[in-house]
């Protein structure tokens, strides 16, 4: 059967950085404040006391270091906790459209394609502004692309299982040149009041061009050996924010709407379930893990990387082996694979094998093993 080939990848990095020093400046001073603001319940054990953190605290907890936002306005002002979005009307481009179309165009480029070359469009994400139009249908119109467009959330897992849908359908024919697109705006979804995870998360958008490889004319191309997808169901991840709030009469924006997680519990669960993942997706391959060139891993915690790739390798895997790219990124839901292999594929050679694999909420996981044409 014709080969399936990754022929061009676009990052698009929002243009305000958050340091870890700045977000904990922010969080201690409204901590200090709600501490003072309570002293009275605190004191009678009514409530408890907002811990305090630190930079050292972050980094060694995560690897994360600083993170892209795509408004820095208000995540700072401990009267708000939030970013602040200029409102847009139902004629305007929506923010994360204009996040999914500038990475969008830089794939294209890469692909050597024009929109006229798009017949499916998939935008991929942990969430979308609205619930429809979809996005994808909003990004194709302004791309000028024929063809179809459909949104899929799949937490931390969409840009793998979107790129296997591409997959599939580029190998059945119902499409001939497919665009997916990861325009994570996740930091409305972040509760920066929280010290355990106000630091995890940053913005940005990625996309990848996928064709079949009789239509392929571009600098890198990458031939997708196989794709593989998993879910096991869990609360540990998780984020109620939804339309339903509004008619059981619940605070649509309470602590529980948004992202919240049992972070060791979801490290004890997650890195035997990636690692067994890959074992299983290379075997069935019949592609040995020494055989594996680089490891485009999802970028959620650095101490999970470094024991899923020590696990399947019997040893630490370099940096050149298993880029990592959330120290300066933090997580980017399911953008964090894409900007490991967007930011480093150029130098492999051919016949080189890699893989790019997520894990996230579900729990679900994604991968790809790729070959270099």
């Amino acid at each position: 059967m014709n080969k399936v080939i990754i022929s061009g990848v676009g990052l698009w990095v929002p243009p305000y950085t958050v340091s870890n020093e700045e977000l904990v400046g922010s969080y201690n001073a409204w901590a200090e404040q709600y501490n003072q603001d309570n002293a009275e319940h605190i004191e009678a054990g009514n409530l408890a006391a907002k811990p305090y953190s630190s930079a050292e605290f972050i980094e060694k907890a995560s690897g994360i270091k600083s993170r892209y936002v795509y408004s820095k306005e208000g995540i700072l002002d401990i009267n708000r906790m939030r970013p602040k979005l200029a409102s847009r009307t139902e004629d305007e481009l929506s923010h994360q459209a204009q996040m999914a179309v500038a990475a969008a165009k830089k794939a294209l480029q890469a692909a050597n394609k024009t929109p006229a070359d798009i017949d499916m469009v998939i935008v991929a994400c942990a969430y979308t502004e609205r619930s429809y139009p979809a996005i994808a249908i909003e990004v194709q119109a302004e791309l000028g692309i024929k063809g179809f467009g459909f949104d899929m959330l799949v937490a931390c897992s969409a840009a793998t299982f979107g790129l296997q849908r591409a997959y599939d359908s580029l190998r059945s024919g119902s499409a001939k040149c497919a665009l997916i697109i990861n325009p994570e705006l996740t930091s409305p979804q972040v509760n920066f009041t929280d010290r355990d995870s106000h630091f995890i998360f940053g913005d940005v958008a990625t996309a990848i061009v996928m064709e079949n490889e009789s239509s392929w004319d571009s600098a890198h191309g990458f031939e997708v050996m196989g794709t593989r997808c998993i879910t096991s169901y869990s609360n540990n991840i998780r984020s109620n924010f939804g339309y339903t709030s509004r008619v059981t009469d619940e605070d649509p924006y309470a602590n529980d709407k948004l992202f919240h997680q049992n972070g060791r519990k979801v490290f004890k669960d997650v890195c035997p379930m990636a690692a067994q993942h890959i074992e299983d997706h290379l075997n069935d391959l019949n592609v040995e893990v020494e055989e594996l060139r680089r490891w485009w891993l999802h970028q959620a915690n650095i101490n999970m990387n470094l024991l899923i790739s020590k696990r399947l390798l019997g040893r630490d895997a370099t940096l050149d082996e298993a880029p990592i790219v959330l120290d300066t990124f933090a997580n980017t839901a399911s953008a964090g694979s894409i900007i490991a292999f967007a930011k480093h594929h150029e130098d492999l050679q051919k016949d080189d094998i890699g893989v790019i694999c997520s894990f996230g909420a579900g729990y679900s996981i994604g991968s790809l093993v790729l070959k270099k044409c």
